[in-house]
C-alpha cells in the first residue's frame, strides 16, 4: 500500500491564523521577499477565535484607560510601568499598520480603527482617590500628557452622558479622559493583512487543517504531521521554523513539541459573555469606552467596560465582559482541553498556582452563578438607566491564563503574554491573552530579534525595521518630539482626525 501523505517543505510554518501570525507573517516577508511560509488554520476562516471582533476587547489596549495595568501598591502608590510599556507598544503596533496602509499592503483603514475617546471612571472615596494618584503618576509621562482628570458633574456629563443619566450630582465620582483613544476591530485587521500576505509568492493558506503532532528532528527542522479535517488527508511538513500563535491551542501543541523551555507550563481557562444592546436609541447616546474598577481577584479580560464598538459596520454597545469557567481551550475546543494539558511537569505549578488565587476561584464561581437580574445589577452601576428588555446576553471569547513554574511559590498565574522560544530558536510559542493583540507587532519582533539573531544585527534589517516602524530602536515615552510625530503620521494615515 502506497504512502498518499502529502509532504511539503517551507522556511518557515505559522500554526494559527489570527493577529500574530499575520503580523509575523508579514514583517518576515517585509524583511526577506523570498521567504517561504506555509500557514495552518483548523478553522474554515481567519481570525475566527480570540481575534474575532465579539472574542476581543477592541479597545486598542493603550492603557489610557485599564485600570488594572496601573496596580495600586500596599503603601499606596501608584506603578506605571505596565501602563507605559503597554502604550508604548501600541504606538509601535500603530506605526507598522500605517506604513502597510502607506505601501498598499493594507486597505481601508477606515474598517478595522477608528478614533474613539478612552475613559476610565470610578465612584466612592477611595476610588476617586485612587484614580487622582494614577492620573498623576501617568500625566507627567509624555504618552499620556494629553489625559484629563474631573470630578465636576457637568464635565463628567459631557464625556460620557449615558453613563452620568441618572445619576445624583452629590455622588463622589471622577473619570480620566484620553481623546487619542481608539476602537480596533483586530478580526476585519487580520483578514486585510492575511488578503494581502496569501498573494504573495511562497505563502501557502490551509484552512481547515489541524496540526497533531510536531517532532524536532537531527538537523533541527521540523517534521509536524496535520490533518485536513475535510477529508481527512495526511500531510507532512518539514521546515526550519515555526510560530504557534494559535490562541488556547497553543499551550497542547507547545506539550506536544516536548522543548526544555516549554516545560512546567499550564493554562487556566477563562470564558467570556458580553451583555449587547439591541436598542438604537441607546447605542447612539454612547461614543466612548468606558473602564472601571475590577472585582477583587478578576483577571485582566473581565474588567467591566461599557463599549461602542464598530463590528461588522455598525455601531454596536457592549457591556461587559463577564466571566466563566469552561474546560476549553478555544471557544470551538473540546471540553478535554484542560485535563488533557496536565501533565507530570505543570501539575504542582498548576496546584500551586490553583492554592494561591483562591479569589480568582471564588470569583469565577460568583460569576458562573450569576441569574439575569445580577448582570442587569452590574450594568446598572455603568448604566442607571438601563433596561432589561433593551439588552441581551452574547457568549464572547475564550482565553488561556499563562501558569507557570515559580521557586518561590511552586507555580503562579500570569495574565499577560507569555513567548516561549527554543534554545536554537527554531521555536517560538505564544501563550496568554491581555493585552495580545494591541502589542502583536512588538511581541513578533522580540520573537524574530530570538529566532533570526544573526539577521537581527545586519545593516538591511535594520534599515527595514526604521522604514516599518520610524521609533524602531527609540523609546517615545522618553522622546516627546519623535511622539508627537509618529502620532501625528499614524493618525494622518489612519484616519483618525
Amino acid at each position: 500500500m502506497s504512502d498518499t501523505t502529502i509532504r511539503s517543505n517551507s522556511d518557515v510554518v505559522l500554526i494559527g491564523a489570527g493577529i500574530m501570525s499575520a503580523t509575523l507573517g508579514l514583517i518576515l516577508k517585509e524583511l526577506q521577499p523570498d521567504i517561504t511560509i506555509d500557514i495552518y488554520e483548523r478553522l474554515d476562516s481567519a481570525a475566527a477565535e480570540s481575534s474575532d471582533a465579539w472574542n476581543n476587547a477592541g479597545t486598542g489596549h493603550s492603557a489610557f484607560c485599564e485600570l488594572n495595568y496601573t496596580p495600586e501598591a500596599a503603601d499606596g502608590s501608584i506603578n506605571p510601568n505596565k501602563a507605559i510599556s503597554i502604550a508604548e507598544s501600541f504606538e509601535v503596533s500603530r506605526q507598522f499598520w500605517a506604513y502597510l496602509v502607506q505601501q498598499k499592503k493594507v486597505s481601508a483603514p477606515e474598517n478595522f480603527i477608528k478614533k474613539i475617546p478612552h475613559i476610565s471612571f470610578v465612584w466612592g472615596d477611595k476610588n476617586v482617590e485612587y484614580l487622582t494618584k494614577r492620573y498623576k503618576v501617568l500625566q507627567s509621562n509624555p504618552l499620556f500628557k494629553e489625559m484629563l482628570f474631573s470630578t465636576d458633574f457637568s464635565e463628567l456629563n459631557k464625556w460620557m452622558p449615558l453613563v452620568m443619566e441618572g445619576r445624583k450630582e452629590n455622588e463622589k465620582v471622577a473619570g480620566t479622559f484620553m481623546d487619542l483613544g481608539t476602537d480596533v476591530n483586530f478580526g476585519e485587521l487580520t483578514r486585510n493583512m492575511f488578503t494581502h500576505l496569501t498573494k504573495m509568492e511562497g505563502v501557502n493558506m490551509y484552512f481547515n487543517h489541524e496540526v497533531r503532532k510536531l517532532r524536532q528532528r537531527e538537523d533541527k527542522s521540523w517534521r509536524i504531521k496535520i490533518t485536513n479535517l475535510g477529508n481527512g488527508e495526511k500531510r507532512k511538513a518539514y521546515t526550519k521554523f515555526v510560530f504557534i500563535g494559535a490562541g488556547g491551542g497553543s499551550l497542547p501543541l507547545l506539550e506536544k513539541a516536548d522543548i526544555p523551555e516549554g516545560k512546567g507550563f499550564g493554562g487556566f481557562p477563562v470564558s467570556g459573555q458580553w451583555l449587547k444592546c439591541t436598542n438604537p436609541e441607546v447605542i447612539a447616546k454612547h461614543e466612548s469606552k468606558v473602564y472601571g474598577k475590577a472585582s477583587v481577584g478578576a483577571p485582566p479580560m473581565s474588567v467591566p467596560h461599557i463599549d461602542s464598538r464598530m463590528i461588522n459596520g455598525e455601531k454596536q454597545l457592549l457591556f461587559g465582559p463577564f466571566a466563566g469557567f469552561s474546560t476549553r481551550f478555544l471557544k470551538n475546543g473540546s471540553y478535554s482541553d484542560l485535563p488533557k494539558s496536565i501533565q507530570l511537569d505543570n501539575i504542582v505549578p498548576m496546584v500551586m498556582a490553583g492554592i494561591k488565587n483562591i479569589p480568582l476561584t471564588k470569583y469565577l464561581i460568583e460569576q458562573v452563578r450569576q441569574s439575569p437580574a445580577d448582570r442587569m445589577k452590574a450594568l446598572r452601576e455603568y448604566v442607571p438607566g438601563a433596561r432589561s428588555k433593551d439588552w441581551v446576553l452574547e457568549r464572547a471569547g475564550q482565553r488561556v491564563q499563562v501558569i507557570k513554574k515559580d521557586e518561590k511559590e511552586g507555580g503562579k498565574l500570569e495574565f499577560g503574554t507569555e513567548v516561549i522560544t527554543s534554545a536554537d530558536g527554531t521555536l517560538s510559542v505564544l501563550l496568554g491573552a491581555s493585552p495580545g493583540a494591541s502589542t502583536a507587532v512588538s511581541i513578533m519582533i522580540d520573537v524574530i530579534g530570538r529566532c533570526y539573531k544573526e539577521q537581527m544585527k545586519t545593516p538591511e534589517w535594520q534599515e527595514k525595521f526604521k522604514k516599518m516602524i520610524p521609533s524602531y530602536g527609540q523609546k517615545l515615552n522618553e522622546n516627546p518630539e519623535l511622539l508627537a510625530q509618529v502620532r501625528e503620521n499614524t493618525a494622518t494615515t489612519l484616519k483618525l482626525k
